[in-house]
């Protein structure tokens, strides 16, 4: 998979001084704006989403790493953030990206409103949760697939929580579906590798890609049929344009659940690959119950505008969460700059 794009943002310089030294005034240099939107449904276990808006000379980045994520993972995710913001981006290669509705952990009913209500040609079921069955699974997919209707595709990520014996026989019990592919569904390369010897299923690496100390290794050892590639945890849209670059494997631009700040990075990239042979995961900003910009980077007929947007000052103070929570989204945003040295 080859991009248009890559590779042509310096990123080294990121929390540090010019002499290597972690400086602090490199962050208090740029405008920090902590927010935390409520979430329309529960995802990921979480029922808000809460990022640090970042403020810089050539625009707005989003550093929003889940509350769990320790600071030597955070700083990829720091680095995406000032990238957009102390980066020149170039123009984009597309206007609109195809998009997939993302579908949390929902009633069937609920699920079959969210595709129809996002117009989406292509819908990503999550299962796999705890709290669910395969039974509940079944339903939601089969509600998904009636509103998609005949020419629609259909996609489920179960973010490793199978191991190879229940995703066997789960993905057996979905052969009906005619699944575009099943993401993530367990957690290691190996287990990859021996599922792919016992299904006909594509399968579509996530965390195995953006979790390793060798994104590449996927690759290499053919675990995955499809890489699943998220701006913020592998760094920035340089980074990633780099990889999809050089992995012979079809790739799909996916979100981290940002805001409509961060999910231009998304789209961004998504624009600069040369093919688009899946439709991205990139409609989630529609999960969220609101957003720092009057112009949400919700999809429309199937596709999200590639637009940068900015955020308003008076959702800023909307959203911006009280001073403890505050307070603590800053000392992570310093806790990433402070690990890269």
């Amino acid at each position: 998979m080859t991009s248009s794009w890559a590779g042509s943002l310096d990123t080294s310089g990121i929390g540090r001084a010019e002499n290597g030294v972690v400086s602090s005034q490199i962050l208090e240099a740029l405008q920090l704006h902590p927010v935390r939107i409520p979430m329309r449904h529960r995802f990921r276990r979480i029922d808000h989403r809460e990022a640090v808006l970042i403020k810089g000379p050539t625009g707005w980045g989003e550093f929003s790493p889940f509350a769990d994520y320790e600071s030597k993972t955070t700083t990829r995710w720091l680095a995406s953030a000032r990238e957009a913001a102390c980066s020149s981006f170039p123009e984009p290669g597309r206007d609109r990206i195809p998009f997939n509705a993302t579908i949390p952990s929902v009633t069937p009913e609920v699920a079959a409103a969210l595709v129809l209500e996002s117009g989406a040609r292509t819908a990503k079921v999550k299962g796999g949760d705890p709290g669910g069955t395969p039974e509940k699974d079944f339903e939601r997919l089969e509600a998904v697939s009636d509103a998609l209707g005949p020419e629609g595709r259909l996609r489920i990520d179960v973010n490793a929580r199978w191991d190879v014996e229940e995703a066997t026989v789960r993905l057996e019990a979905l052969s009906g579906f005619e699944l575009e592919y099943v993401e993530q569904p367990v957690a290691t390369m190996d287990e990859m590798l021996e599922l792919k010897r016992r299904t006909g299923v594509r399968l579509a690496a996530d965390e195995i890609v953006r979790r390793s100390p060798n994104p590449f290794e996927v690759v290499e050892r053919g675990a995955a049929d499809v890489l699943i590639l998220k701006v913020q945890p592998m760094g920035g849209v340089s980074r990633v344009l780099d990889f999809a670059s050089r992995a012979p494997l079809p790739v799909v631009i996916s979100s981290a659940l940002e805001t409509s700040v961060g999910m231009y990075s998304g789209l961004l990239a998504a624009s600069l690959l040369d093919e688009l042979p899946y439709d991205c995961g990139l409609g989630t900003v529609a999960l969220l119950e609101g957003d720092p910009t009057l112009e949400p980077r919700i999809g429309f007929d199937g596709y999200i505008d590639v637009k940068r947007v900015d955020p308003d000052p008076e959702l800023l103070v909307r959203w911006r969460p009280d001073r403890t929570r505050s307070a603590e989204m800053l000392r992570k945003v310093r806790a990433a700059a402070e690990v890269l040295t």
